[in-house]
């Protein structure tokens, strides 16, 4: 098991030749398999545009064909699990892994032994409280520390229409496990993609045709995140909190239209 970690995701981009030569392509050039796994902390954690993101965007653009792999687990067992299946398995295929620094030491962010012991890695992660499905307004879906966010809220205010999905593995799409997940919410047809990447970075244009194509018809598919920037993220900490703050609120109100809100 060959790792690659970076103390930010951000340190990987002077090795982006090499990953767009090698690892990302390396197969269909060559029929040379790997089975490299990429660590690369990716998080918007107020600390600036340079350590911010790992440019997600830049590794899902490189996907096809089953080339390779992209996931962001968000708890210790879904790391342990996938880390498992990257061995396991009877395919080599690069592993790329998003990994928010917060979540090493988030409350919420545990796993009991009993989730480490059995089971399997989970490309989608179903609601984790007892919602009722026929109250449920609005779907979210969203990948990474974020859904920490929105849960923590979610609690807090009490919000029992909204409904909260985890993509765990963004390629390849969990687009069967996710229509699976989103069939018992029986009662609304808006569903929102969640990201705290600026519109034009993250998953959010790799994502919008998939849902689409995955999903049953019925799911009308709307974003909620940053405004599209040519910067990762804001220079101030100030700044980055109010627009954190913003995209919690704005995912959440399920009463109000998205529209309404920009």
């Amino acid at each position: 098991l060959v790792l690659w970690e970076a103390q930010f995701g951000d340190f990987a981009n002077g090795a982006q030749v090499v990953i767009d030569q090698f690892i990302s392509a390396g197969e269909h050039k060559w029929g040379r398999a790997s089975g490299l796994v990429m660590l690369l902390p990716h998080g918007f954690e107020g600390q600036g545009a340079e350590h911010s993101s790992a440019r997600l965007e830049r590794y899902l653009q490189l996907c096809s064909v089953h080339n390779m792999q992209v996931c962001v687990p968000s708890t210790p067992a879904q790391m342990y699990h996938l880390l498992r299946r990257q061995m396991v398995r009877n395919c080599r295929k690069p592993l790329i892994v998003m990994t928010p620094k917060s979540l090493l030491r988030h409350k919420l962010c545990v796993s009991t032994i009993d989730d480490l012991s059995k089971g399997g890695f989970n490309w989608v992660l179903p609601e984790a409280d007892e919602i009722d499905a026929n109250k449920v307004k609005r779907v979210v879906i969203c990948s990474g520390k974020i859904y920490y966010e929105l849960l923590e809220e979610r609690r807090l205010n009490r919000i029992e229409d909204v409904a909260l999905l985890r993509v765990e593995q963004i390629y390849p799409f969990p687009g069967n496990q996710l229509d699976a997940e989103l069939a018992q919410y029986k009662k609304t047809d808006e569903l929102i993609w969640c990201q705290e990447e600026p519109k034009n970075q993250g998953a959010w244009d790799f994502v919008k045709p998939r849902v689409p194509a995955m999903v049953s018809e019925k799911w009308k598919l709307g974003y909620v995140g940053r405004q599209p920037s040519s910067a990762p993220a804001v220079g101030s900490a100030k700044l980055h909190a109010k627009e954190q703050r913003e995209i919690i609120q704005l995912a959440l109100d399920s009463d109000r239209e998205i529209k309404k809100r920009k």
